[in-house]
């Protein structure tokens, strides 16, 4: 039986919410008892590039079904570890904030949709260190990428824009806080809400921006009561600064300093469409943990690609399957694990009785 791109998709991508280890093409034709031989599944991750073109027609539908003006965009870049895997232009070095230093793996920037408790990763892009050069200091060979990810990000936010999304609100941390991105958001009339770093400077009038007068966000106090009307520096348009304080889970106490283009939000508004941020967070772990990322033996750029962009639509199909069953991810997967166990089970007492 000849089976086509979208027959593949389909398997690969069921394969990978239902393993629990390594996926690989041999063991993928192994579950399917040799129907598809390993050299067709290698065949086919290699054949062509999968990217956000190919993502946005799998989701395409279920967008259309769930957007309207509450929804936001979420951007937030996440790094999958590979220790033991040969560098190349996506596999590399890169800087991870949460750990504070740079590890080798893969850097992936995300554009989420998030709407109706649903979430959809819209875009996305493989961060590529393309660029070897020589490091003067250290004498050894490095990479870099063409792009920055403030370009990535703003394009990215023009392919929403282009498939005609709709969404009122892009919600960012301070890594996408440069002005520039401030500026392309509302150039196509949408408003922003980010986390800015303490040490941006802030004007609390126009009198004090015409004069120069401005102060460090993490010593203006009012902040912490209401937002303050007033300017960033290197940004023209005024914006709301609220400073949200927060408790963390080990007790200690947490702020964090967000700026917002939406000058008619009261506090309130501010921090409940900004919490919706978090779900990027979750969108990571459940890439990672329920739709085997990492968990992939793939050798060439090609094929680590398109393994990354089938574990993206993997996700996509685990939140369908949320929204029928109204179970979460990690919920689905442990439903799943349970029946598998209980066939092992079932095949171990029928070989111990043989």
């Amino acid at each position: 039986m000849k089976r086509e791109k979208r027959d593949y998709i389909d398997l690969y991508t069921d394969y990978l919410i239902s393993i629990q280890g390594k996926a690989t093409a041999t063991g993928l034709s192994d579950m399917l008892e040799g129907e598809v031989s390993h050299d067709q599944i290698t065949r086919f991750l290699s054949k062509e590039l999968l990217d956000s073109k190919e993502l946005w027609k799998e989701i395409k539908e279920l967008v259309r079904e769930i957007e309207d003006e509450e929804g936001v965009i979420i951007f937030d870049d996440t790094i999958q570890e590979k220790k033991w895997t040969k560098e190349n232009e996506i596999i590399s070095w890169h800087y991870d904030h949460k750990v504070g230093i740079a590890v080798k793996g893969i850097n992936i920037l995300n554009c989420l949709y998030y709407n109706k408790d649903i979430s959809i990763p819209i875009a996305y892009e493989i961060i590529k260190k393309d660029i070897k050069y020589c490091d003067i200091e250290s004498k050894k060979e490095k990479r870099k990428s063409l792009k920055t990810k403030n370009e990535i990000m703003r394009e990215l936010f023009k392919v929403a824009i282009q498939n005609h999304i709709k969404f009122k609100y892009v919600l960012m941390d301070s890594w996408f806080s440069a002005k520039e991105n401030f500026q392309y958001i509302r150039k196509y009339k949408k408003h922003f809400i980010s986390a800015i770093k303490s040490n941006r400077l802030f004007a609390t009038s126009l009198k004090n921006k015409l004069q120069g007068r401005f102060e460090r966000v993490d010593k203006i106090e009012q902040a912490d009561e209401r937002p303050i009307l007033g300017y960033i520096k290197g940004y023209d348009k005024p914006v709301l600064l609220y400073r949200q304080i927060f408790k963390n889970r080990d007790g200690s106490i947490g702020k964090i300093h967000l700026v917002c283009s939406d000058t008619t939000l009261d506090k309130d508004k501010i921090t409940t469409i900004y919490k919706k941020r978090w779900k990027v967070e979750e969108y990571h772990k459940s890439l990672k943990h329920n739709a085997n990322l990492a968990k992939s033996p793939t050798k060439t750029v090609m094929t680590q690609s398109n393994h990354i962009f089938l574990s993206i639509l993997a996700f996509f199909k685990l939140e369908t399957l949320k929204i029928k069953h109204n179970l979460n991810h990690f919920a689905l997967k442990a439903k799943l694990w349970i029946k598998a166990n209980l066939v092992v089970f079932s095949q171990l007492q029928m070989l111990k009785s043989a």
